[in-house]
C-alpha cells in the first residue's frame, strides 16, 4: 500500500509541473515597447501556457480587473439590484469625460469608472469585503485602511497574481464561487466583450500605478463551442516613459497572441 500511495503522489507531483508549459511569447512584448507575460489555461486539457514562472505568481494590485469580484460581491449583497439599475453622477468631473455622467452596471463596467464601484464599495462595507474576498480566494483578500481604494494602484492593499486571476476566472466559469446563479448569470452579461458565430470573449481591463511604474492588465477568456480559454497579461513600463498608446497596447498583444495560437 506505501509504494502505490507514493508512486500516486509522485505521479501527480510530475503531473502538476507538466501541466505548467513555458512557452516564449517574448517577441510580442518586444514589438510594443513593453516588459510583460501572458498566461493562459486551457479548460478542456487542464494545462498553463506560461511566458514566466516566477512573474506567473508574482502578486500586483488587481486595479479595475477587480471589477469583476466587486459586481459579484455588490449584486450579492444587494449594494445594486440588477445591471440596469442606476447611480446617480455626483457632479464632480473627473479625467475620463465618460465617467461625467449617472451610471449602471453595464457601463460602469465598460467605461471602467472608477468613482461608481467606489460608491458600491462604501454600499457593500468591510464585513462582506472580507467575507466574500476569502471565500473567493481572491488574491491576499486584503482591503486594508480605505474601503473605496484597497484595490487601486499604490494605496492597493489588495495584491493578485496571474495565476490567482485564472483560478478566479475558473471559479467563476464553473459557479463554484458563494454566490447565487443570478448574479453570476448578471455578471456573465456584463462582462461580454466580443460575441461571434465562433466564441464569446469575456474580459477586463485593468491599470494601475505603482512602485514607479505603469502596469497594465487585461484578464478573462474565451468560450467556444468545443472548449475554454482563460487568459491574463501584465504589462509594465516606467512611469517617466511617454507612451499614449499604453491603454490600447494590452489589448493589441492579447489580440496577437490569442489569434496566433487559433485561440480566436
Amino acid at each position: 500500500m506505501k509504494k502505490i500511495f507514493f508512486a500516486s503522489l509522485f505521479i501527480c507531483s510530475v503531473f502538476s509541473i507538466s501541466a505548467q508549459e513555458l512557452v516564449d511569447f517574448s517577441q510580442y512584448f518586444k514589438e510594443a515597447d513593453l516588459e510583460g507575460g501572458f498566461y493562459l489555461y486551457d479548460f478542456k486539457k487542464k494545462t498553463y501556457k506560461i511566458s514566466d514562472k516566477a512573474d506567473f505568481v508574482r502578486a500586483t494590485s488587481p486595479a479595475s480587473t477587480f471589477k469583476i469580484p466587486n459586481s459579484l460581491i455588490a449584486l450579492e449583497v444587494g449594494a445594486i439590484k440588477d445591471e440596469n439599475d442606476i447611480i446617480k453622477w455626483d457632479g464632480q468631473k473627473r479625467w475620463l469625460p465618460v465617467w461625467d455622467k449617472d451610471h449602471n452596471l453595464t457601463e460602469a463596467y465598460k467605461n471602467s469608472t472608477v468613482w461608481f464601484y467606489q460608491e458600491l464599495a462604501r454600499r457593500i462595507g468591510e464585513k462582506n469585503y472580507n467575507k466574500y474576498l476569502k471565500a473567493c480566494k481572491y488574491g491576499n483578500h486584503n482591503i486594508g485602511k480605505d474601503l473605496t481604494t484597497f484595490w487601486l494602484g499604490e494605496s492597493s492593499a489588495l495584491q493578485i497574481s496571474p495565476k490567482n486571476q485564472l483560478e478566479f476566472l475558473v471559479k467563476l466559469h464553473e459557479e463554484k464561487l458563494p454566490f447565487s446563479k443570478r448574479t453570476f448569470e448578471i455578471v456573465k452579461r456584463v462582462m461580454i466583450r466580443e460575441q461571434t458565430a465562433d466564441y464569446t470573449l469575456r474580459a477586463k481591463t485593468g491599470w494601475a500605478q505603482a512602485g514607479g511604474k505603469d502596469i497594465g492588465w487585461f484578464v478573462g477568456y474565451v468560450e467556444k463551442k468545443d472548449n475554454l480559454y482563460f487568459f491574463a497579461l501584465r504589462v509594465n513600463k516606467p512611469l517617466e516613459k511617454e507612451m499614449p498608446e499604453f491603454v490600447a497596447k494590452r489589448i493589441e498583444i492579447t489580440n496577437r497572441i490569442l489569434k496566433q495560437m487559433k485561440v480566436l
